[in-house]
């Protein structure tokens, strides 16, 4: 195949042996994929903890740093997009799917089901749901992808390195990012990258199969699942041919401005004033509870630590996985933007933008939940956003609209995973080849079938949380291999030395240089 690499045969041997468990022995694979969850959650639940808020730190170190002002590229380089365009693509990739899936379910979940605090149905417990609504799906997330984005986007089109990520550990180790060492780095990439992919599109699958049921009675089941992937596979195939200028960057256009129009029309007909009010109290809580929530494992109880490993532990998990996609993807349309203004576009925009959304449908489900017309917390969580639209004005064709924007999501997502997976494997390409995009594009509905078919929910979110393990110790050398060479090019441009990562050297008046 037409400038595939050895990391393109390597990874497809590898998740065609998932994919055939996962079909013919769901319930090995179901049992593996749990019991490996179980491990992970309990033995390492602290370590992607620390690790994550790591990457929080460091990035906010890099937006105030003198460091701020270098570009994504070289001098001269001009961004590829316009702000606006550039924001609604990494959005769209980076959390599409999960904003419409757990817009509604998880603070209904976290006020009735099963809350951080145990204090469930309480106005302390509409508090606590929010808070750590905002935690799960704000700067923590963002520094997840905003620190392989720009590792990637820096190597790539500043140092002239091939954008892969085995290329931005080459100050760390050498010429082996070139060998077996940095094939065995991108296959892992790769495996990560598709399962996570897959997965958040089987969340799609799931939550569209929930709506159709909601609304017209379409069976809830693998088979209408199955179906439903094999038709946005069409789509997404479609868009995928068409390139990154025209695909992804329109239907990403597309998807803002029809999630715009949702999230206005519930903002609007919902508890305006509420949604407002529990918006400016849940932002403070969530900046003065910050390191808290941060570092928060419970050891102490059971329970509480049960819910970290269900949410916050399975959250962190899932962005790492996603991680490989979103940065090579973010890097790929970043190029000529600075660091600072990468770091506010990447870390900042989407969070304020998550947090408004998630105030507006999660207090939209809280009220309806508490007037007692119907019980959000009892539906399946594909099912909750569509119950709570049937209070609605108009209900009916916000039901069809949210439908429809989670049909754009899913393409949007499929779409750059098959562009990113590309790259992955045609040694760095910037436009991998239509065959092998085509692929992949395959390779991730049938994950996603797998995966469904292997156990649903629970089976998409152990598979998440086992690939990314072995990733999330790659981003750690990712940032430290660029804060390595960030550093170096500060002495270079006398612009200061950032963290100081290396060894202590005498100065001499041959190595001094005037900082700017």
């Amino acid at each position: 195949m037409k400038n595939a690499s050895t990391v393109f045969y390597t990874s497809v041997v590898i998740m065609a042996v998932f994919v055939f468990m996962g079909i013919v022995m769901p319930g090995t694979l179901e049992q593996a994929t749990k019991s490996a969850q179980g491990v992970i959650t309990d033995s390492f639940g602290w370590y992607y903890l620390v690790l994550v808020t790591s990457f929080v730190f460091v990035c906010f170190y890099l937006l105030v740093s003198p460091v701020g002002r270098i570009k994504l590229g070289k001098e001269d380089d001009k961004p590829e997009f316009s702000r606006p365009t550039w924001l609604a693509m990494l959005f769209s990739a980076g959390i599409g799917i999960g904003l419409i899936f757990y817009g509604t379910y998880e603070p209904i979940s976290h006020y009735m089901v099963s809350s951080p605090t145990g204090q469930e149905g309480t106005d302390q417990g509409i508090k606590d749901a929010m808070r750590f609504t905002f935690f799960h799906y704000g700067i923590h997330a963002w520094a997840i992808y905003g620190s392989v984005a720009m590792a990637l986007a820096y190597f790539t089109f500043r140092k002239g390195e091939l954008s892969l990520i085995s290329r931005t550990l080459r100050p760390l180790i050498g010429k082996h990012a070139d060998g077996s060492v940095g094939k065995a780095i991108d296959v892992i990439a790769v495996v990560s990258t598709v399962m996570g992919v897959a997965a958040s599109l089987g969340f799609g699958a799931m939550q569209i199969n929930g709506g159709l049921s909601y609304l017209f009675g379409v069976p809830s089941s693998m088979t209408s699942q199955t179906l439903i992937i094999l038709v946005v596979t069409i789509l997404f195939m479609i868009s995928a041919m068409t390139g990154l200028s025209k695909g992804i960057k329109i239907l990403s256009n597309i998807n803002m401005r029809l999630t715009a129009v949702l999230f206005l029309a519930v903002f609007i007909f919902g508890p305006t004033l509420f949604t407002l009010n529990l918006f400016t109290d849940t932002l403070g809580a969530y900046m003065q509870n910050f390191i808290n929530m941060s570092f928060r494992i419970a050891p102490l109880n059971e329970e509480a630590r049960s819910w970290i490993n269900g949410w916050t532990i399975f959250y962190w998990a899932w962005w790492i996985a996603w991680a490989p996609f979103v940065g090579v993807f973010i890097a790929r349309v970043s190029k000529g933007r600075t660091i600072r203004e990468f770091v506010i576009g990447v870390l900042l925009v989407p969070t304020v933008i998550g947090f408004l959304w998630f105030t507006t449908f999660g207090s939209a489900a809280i009220v309806t939940e508490m007037s007692g017309l119907l019980s959000i917390s009892s539906l399946a969580p594909e099912e909750s956003l569509f119950g709570v639209l049937e209070g609605f004005p108009l209900s009916m064709v916000l039901s069809l609209l949210s439908i429809l924007i989670i049909v754009t999501f899913f393409v949007t997502s499929a779409d750059s995973g098959t562009f990113v997976l590309g790259m992955m494997t045609t040694n760095g390409s910037l436009n991998p080849s239509r065959i092998i995009k085509a692929t992949w594009g395959i390779f991730l509905s049938i994950t996603a079938i797998a995966l469904l078919y292997s156990g649903g929910l629970q089976a998409l979110q152990n598979t998440m949380i086992l690939a990314a393990l072995p990733f999330s110790i790659i981003i750690l050398l990712m940032v430290v291999s660029l804060l390595k060479s960030l550093n170096k090019e500060a002495k270079e441009l006398g612009i200061g030395q950032i963290i100081n990562i290396e060894k202590p050297v005498k100065k001499s008046k041959k190595n001094v240089k005037k900082a700017g």
